[in-house]
């Protein structure tokens, strides 16, 4: 039995470690956060949140990362036999990283967005790939800044840019959207350097699980007290929505915590800048008044070649966590 499981983990482990594998997986995870942000707009409008209404949306996120944590839950028991129990010592790690990737990340990431533009809230969400990146500098010694790195976030964060300076770019900045999206960025940043460290004591999908029931049960506490009657407007449209959301997030959190337990965080977060680009795009072909353009093909040219460059730069070393 132990030599079966075993045998597993070698088999999922040369799947992570492989360099093509981890391309696909990273860029899949990116264009799932992507749909993110017109599904969420969609959701506020479907569910008829306000955009000040904080107590809706911090239910509804809340209730969205349940339903996640339900479902990898039930995935890592029935689908892969694996106990879903851990060390009570690592509990408190497990309840910090979910105040910062769920409680906190989407505290202002849900208030952030209902303040501003689906494709600014996409660029901005890129800070924390930026974030990451610097923070693994400072947390791993074989994950250091380079020129590679250096050019690749800059042709990445030039990709970001070229989106949003169409004939709708703005220099207009708010704490209750600019801002809070940037603060989302940063405590993403930091649960990711953490979620690294857990990783390798505790499976991919059981540490996602736990992060994601215990962080958005303190979103649902946050926000039930304030949440007044008959505020949201539950149809067959909203809950569809509201599942695919969850399936987002258990599906993408698992599999980039996968790949982040097997390969450097500052190399593999340069993917990310293919989720604002997705975001907008989806943005644009869902949610009135935002459109697709050219500059968004050339955003994607250079986020790829901001990815290559730093796909490049692993691709003479032998990958190490």
């Amino acid at each position: 039995m132990g030599s079966h499981i075993y045998s597993k983990q070698n088999v999922s482990a040369s799947y992570l470690t492989n360099k093509y594998w981890v391309i696909v997986i990273a860029l899949f995870c990116s264009v799932l956060w992507g749909s993110a942000f017109p599904v969420l707009k969609v959701s506020y409008l479907e569910l008829g949140i306000q955009p000040d209404d904080r107590s809706a949306i911090i239910v509804f996120a809340g209730v969205r990362f349940f339903l996640a944590s339900m479902i990898i839950f039930s995935i890592t028991v029935l689908g892969f036999r694996q106990s879903p129990k851990v060390r009570g010592r690592v509990l408190p790690q497990l309840l910090l990283l979910g105040i910062l990737q769920i409680s906190l990340q989407y505290f202002f990431f849900y208030n952030g967005l209902a303040h501003t533009s689906g494709m600014k809230a996409a660029i901005l969400s890129s800070a924390s790939t930026f974030f990451v990146v610097v923070l693994a500098h400072f947390a791993y010694a074989n994950d250091r800044l380079d020129y590679r790195k250096v050019i690749g976030l800059i042709a990445g964060f030039a990709g970001i840019i070229f989106i949003n300076s169409g004939e709708d770019f703005s220099l207009e900045f708010s704490w209750l959207g600019e801002g809070f999206m940037i603060l989302s960025g940063l405590v993403s940043a930091l649960g990711t350097i953490l979620a690294k460290r857990i990783s390798q004591e505790v499976h991919p999908f059981v540490l996602t699980a736990w992060q994601m029931l215990l962080g958005s049960l303190l979103l649902i506490m946050a926000g039930l007290p304030g949440l007044r009657p008959h505020t949201l407007n539950v149809t067959h449209t909203a809950l569809i929505l509201l599942v695919y959301s969850a399936f987002l997030s258990a599906t993408a959190f698992s599999l980039w915590y996968a790949i982040l337990k097997y390969n450097k965080a500052g190399e593999i977060s340069v993917y990310k800048f293919m989720t604002p680009v997705s975001g907008s795009i989806l943005s644009a072909l869902l949610i009135p008044k935002e459109h697709l353009s050219a500059n968004m093909f050339v955003a994607l040219l250079l986020v790829a070649l901001g990815i290559i460059v730093v796909n490049h730069q692993g691709k003479s070393r032998k990958t190490t966590p």
